[in-house]
């Protein structure tokens, strides 16, 4: 999730130049969900409205569709929708050929994504006011589709 609000990061200044951001205040944001191929470095990415179980089900269809052949192991945090009921019987129908591997508490220093998610935010958002969230939407997608395109 890019959120308005996340934009404002430590920065430098000159003493008595403090630079002013403003920000919606609404918690608004763009929800992106996206797989990061550890052998290829290819991105696969999707911006959602909402960010739930019935998202994260149908995200794993597309991830399917995606890569139509071999094992995929999806490296995961332990948010609350990865392991939601109405994900189970579509992983038990889908046993050979997904699996979801999940991380320690508090490690995501140990998915490469999370480093793609920082980058973005960096690149993105930090220290900027956008007037809208489409704005926003239209930043993160030049992100993503520069990405794609160097992989």
């Amino acid at each position: 999730m890019i959120r308005d609000y996340q934009a404002l990061q430590h920065t430098w200044f000159l003493k008595g130049k403090q630079r002013r951001i403003p920000t919606y205040g609404k918690h608004q944001g763009v929800k992106l969900i996206g797989t990061l191929n550890y052998e290829t470095g290819e991105l696969f990415c999707v911006e959602k409205e909402r960010y739930d179980a019935d998202t994260f089900l149908r995200f794993l269809q597309k991830v399917l569709e995606r890569y139509p052949n071999g094992k995929i192991a999806m490296i995961l945090d332990n948010a609350r929708i990865h392991h939601a009921k109405l994900i189970q019987p579509f992983l038990s129908r889908h046993l050979h050929r997904l699996e979801l591997v999940f991380l320690p508490p508090y490690s995501p220093d140990l998915n490469l994504i999370e480093g793609l998610w920082k980058w973005l935010k960096s690149d993105v958002i930090h220290n900027v006011f956008y007037s809208s969230v489409y704005e926003i939407q239209k930043k993160c997608t030049g992100f993503y589709s520069g990405v794609k395109s160097h992989t």
